[in-house]
């Protein structure tokens, strides 16, 4: 399952384990094609990682800290740092061999 982090709860989200946050927008058409790619990564991978999502419009100072300079912008964090990130469109074997780096 995906969760939605605004920033009232982002950093305890990401704080403990491997947490792959999406930075996008519910406009933009490239994160609705990765939104499935996440869900079945969040099916495959379980209790490994947890997924989350930011829209970026709501929390534009969470984007701007992570540098997320376009969306979707994928950043993967291990215990409440960030470790790696993804601009762009990405499919399920990219972000798969990104995440196996960290695990």
């Amino acid at each position: 399952m995906i969760k939605e982090l605004e920033f009232h709860n982002f950093y305890k989200e990401i704080e403990k384990g491997i947490t792959l946050v999406e930075f996008g927008a519910k406009w933009c058409p490239p994160c609705r094609i990765q939104e499935p790619i996440l869900e079945e990564l969040s099916l495959e991978w379980g209790d490994n990682i947890s997924i989350a999502k930011v829209d970026t419009d709501k929390e534009s100072d969470l984007a701007a800290k992570y540098e997320v300079q376009g969306i979707p912008t994928l950043v993967i964090f291990k215990d409440g740092k960030k470790v790696d990130s993804l601009r762009g469109l990405h499919y399920i074997e990219q972000i798969k061999s990104k995440i196996s780096r960290v695990l």
